[in-house]
């Protein structure tokens, strides 16, 4: 039930989205080149494996994206921001133990750093990509666009399908715009 999609900056992002619904990983022939190349951009080594997204109503107002973000180049690549399809506002997030030692999740400063010929794990109850001020209801069985922008200015795209969790359920830390007056929504 994993699914793997790769997408490369600019000109290639359309081939590769459009070639990404029976693809695999990456082969392995083509990951050296990549990690070869320091003078590309951040997209061009970028892949996202096993992403998916949590369920959830537009009522909810958000929810989480979760994944294995990889980085086939030489360098550190950093992810600053994203978009993604049927959210009003994306924020890159992190969970940490608030004062009263629960977990609280917030918006992560300076985004996710994916270390050079590695990778960033986005999970439950840690670093996710929070889709916030939902425009509809995410379906189990459905998909969600998402793209990242790097801090080399790059973009890439990957797909995520939607499944049905049950967990994460941290409180929010609020002051985001997230439009909660409680500052407690969960996801």
């Amino acid at each position: 039930m994993s699914t793997t999609k790769t997408a490369f900056a600019a000109m290639a992002a359309a081939a590769a989205i459009a070639l990404t619904g029976c693809g695999g990983p990456v082969a392995d022939a083509e990951a050296p080149a990549a990690a070869e190349d320091a003078t590309g951009t951040a997209a061009e080594s970028f892949s996202a494996e096993d992403a998916w997204v949590k369920a959830a109503t537009e009522d909810d107002g958000m929810t989480g994206a979760f994944g294995i973000l990889g980085n086939a180049s030489g360098t550190d690549a950093t992810v600053v921001s994203a978009t993604a399809s049927g959210a009003g506002m994306v924020e890159l997030h992190e969970v940490v133990t608030g004062d009263d030692g629960n977990s609280v999740m917030r918006e992560k400063e300076g985004g996710f750093t994916i270390p050079a010929g590695g990778t960033h794990v986005l999970e439950p109850g840690a670093d996710h990509i929070m889709l916030m001020a939902l425009e509809k209801d995410l379906e189990p069985g459905t998909e969600v666009a998402v793209a990242l922008e790097f801090s080399d200015g790059s973009t890439a795209e990957f797909t995520a399908p939607v499944k049905a969790y049950e967990g994460a359920n941290e409180n929010y830390d609020g002051g985001h715009g997230d439009g909660h007056d409680d500052g407690h929504a969960e996801h």
